[in-house]
């Protein structure tokens, strides 16, 4: 199914009918099938939501740079059209950055809260790292300057694809021109500050083995979040979850159970 907002068709399927409503928010540059087992295990208890955010699956890009409150106001716009609320949500990485933003702004949209390899602190760079992106921002301006030159121009843009592939992470080498202007204003934001304000009741699922979203950023989050609990999957990646299913899903469905 689909609907249209401000001109962004947005891509969405519901599946169970009974039970509480529960939201499922894929990460970047994936999309609802990757939430698909969370579905599955939940749809015969619970009221279930996929969706493919803006720029993902089957949904329209948006039409111009958006950042985290553009995607999170998109989805407030579907949730309340569709009349998914007050619900919970179970979110994976850059899903955890937009239910982020709303339990801050909408407070009585969640009931509770599942966060798995959540993105949204910005780690403090190393001294090496700011080396390489004054390096990188110095080869850039040149390639820039080359850029305004006669028959340099070929040049120029090879140049800046090469720096892109050295420099630039994966998920942005992976994007277009377009897409990557959206990416640099999602990862900008910090929203650290952000998790003292939760009302929600919130779990937080991780593999320690996740080089994406460290162990160490959980643990910020379980500090800093109200109420909230830690679960961490021995061996697990960025996508523990989806590694560890079975028992990641039995751990969500007990959570959500308690107060039913």
């Amino acid at each position: 199914m689909k609907e249209n907002i401000n001109g962004v068709s947005i891509h969405y399927r519901t599946e169970g009918e009974n039970g509480s409503k529960v939201l499922l928010l894929h990460g970047w540059g994936c999309d609802m099938t990757m939430m698909q087992p969370v579905a599955e295990a939940l749809k015969q208890t619970h009221n279930v939501l996929l969706v493919d955010f803006p720029g993902h699956g089957q949904s329209d890009r948006p039409p111009e740079p958006w950042g985290v409150p553009e995607y999170a106001e998109c989805l407030w716009e579907l949730l309340q059209r569709l009349s998914f609320f007050p619900c919970s949500v179970i979110a994976h990485s850059f899903g955890c950055r937009i239910a982020t933003w709303l339990e801050k702004e909408k407070p009585s949209l969640f009931h509770k809260i599942v966060f798995t390899g959540a993105a949204g602190i910005r780690p403090q760079p190393s001294a090496e790292a700011q080396k390489k992106s004054k390096r990188y921002q110095k080869l850039k301006q040149y390639s820039e300057m080359l850029k305004k030159l006669p028959l340099m121009k070929s040049v120029a843009e090879d140049m800046q694809n090469k720096l892109r592939q050295r420099y630039g992470s994966r998920d942005y080498n992976a994007l277009d021109e377009e897409m990557r202007r959206t990416f640099v204003k999602v990862i900008q934001l910090d929203l650290t500050e952000y998790y003292a304000c939760f009302h929600s009741s919130t779990l937080l699922i991780w593999g320690d083995a996740d080089t994406e979203t460290p162990l160490w950023m959980a643990k910020e989050m379980e500090k800093r979040i109200p109420d909230c609990g830690l679960v961490v999957l021995e061996g697990g990646s960025h996508f523990a979850y989806l590694e560890q299913i079975f028992r990641f899903n039995t751990i969500v469905r007990q959570f959500l159970k308690e107060d039913e």
